[in-house]
């Protein structure tokens, strides 16, 4: 008993010294402390000034050092929809870009065949990222499709939870981050050709009565009055297929378009282009004039897509 207690009054007196140097020690960092506090305190503003510069540099620093984005920006995310009523004075551009969409991802989501013909109050559906609709086709694969629009195919699965790599034809995708072809979205605004020659519409596509026979006929397009001589420009770049004389068109030139576009312009005065030649929008192809079965100086104007004449006032800007 008594050797335990030797060496029980040993140790308290070793803790009892070891306490005493250690509150020694934290007294002569607290003193330390308080006097680089009192220093700050009363340091001069340019120093402060230059502690607060280094701190606003090192955020710099670490916000331009590749802080990665936000999870939900960077991950495939599931496709959500909320809803939109159309106003009055909207475009569709602006209510896209109002939502951090494209325009195309608005008409494709809600199948829009002419964005002018939208009606106020009407209710479109707005996901929640952009995208299209695609329809499967027979020998389609998640891989080519993905290739062909230029889309992830990890994406594609998550916004349409699929979970196979199987899918059959006929089901309908969305292509997270896919566009329109330019020319369907530009068709669909009405803004895929340029007036080719401005003067007065004198006669309107549909039926009619035939100056020449006053029998009820089909006119295939527009009849443009303008001064003889005026410049005829090319409506949308392509190719001269032909230029010739018709005893209906007169002097007239037929340019290929793409998407399965292509253009006639008759009565022509003379032709300005050959055949074959490329041309851009806006290129003069000929001069308005009065050939053919013509009653005055204008231009005869026929938009066809694959090969059937449309209403060229749905894609002229």
């Amino acid at each position: 008993m008594l050797v335990i207690f030797r060496k029980f009054a040993v140790t308290n007196a070793a803790l009892k010294v070891l306490s005493g140097a250690l509150l020694l020690v934290l007294a002569t960092l607290l003193i330390a402390g308080q006097g680089k506090s009192i220093k700050a305190e009363v340091a001069p503003e340019d120093s402060i000034g230059g502690r607060e510069s280094a701190v606003t540099a090192e955020l710099v620093s670490l916000e331009t050092g590749g802080l990665s984005e936000p999870e939900e920006f960077t991950q495939p995310r599931m496709l959500l929809f909320s809803s939109y009523r159309i106003q009055q004075g909207d475009v569709l551009g602006e209510v896209a870009k109002n939502f951090g969409l494209s325009t195309g991802t608005l008409i494709s989501v809600n199948n829009i065949k002419n964005t002018r013909a939208l009606q106020i109050g009407q209710t479109i559906r707005v996901p929640n990222q952009d995208g299209i609709f695609y329809t499967v086709k027979k020998g389609d694969s998640l891989e080519s499709i993905a290739s062909r629009y230029k889309a992830e195919v990890d994406e594609i699965r998550v916004a349409n939870e699929l979970f196979s790599g199987q899918i059959n034809p006929n089901t309908s995708l969305f292509l997270p981050g896919a566009a329109l072809p330019w020319e369907e979205e530009q068709e669909i605004n009405g803004d895929l050709f340029l007036w080719p020659v401005r003067g007065r519409l004198s006669s309107y596509y549909g039926y009619r009565r035939s100056p020449f026979t006053g029998a009820r006929s089909f006119h295939d397009g527009l009849d443009i009055a303008a001064p003889s001589g005026t410049p005829i420009k090319a409506a949308m770049a392509g190719r001269v297929k032909a230029v010739g004389y018709d005893n209906t068109y007169g002097n007239f030139v037929v340019l290929t378009h793409s998407s399965g576009y292509s253009t006639l312009y008759g009565h022509m005065s003379s032709i300005g282009t050959r055949s074959g030649a490329y041309v851009n929008p806006g290129t003069i192809i000929g001069y308005v004039g009065n050939t053919g079965l013509s009653t005055g100086p204008h231009l005869h104007f026929t938009v066809y897509k694959n090969g059937s004449s449309i209403n060229p006032r749905t894609v002229l800007r």
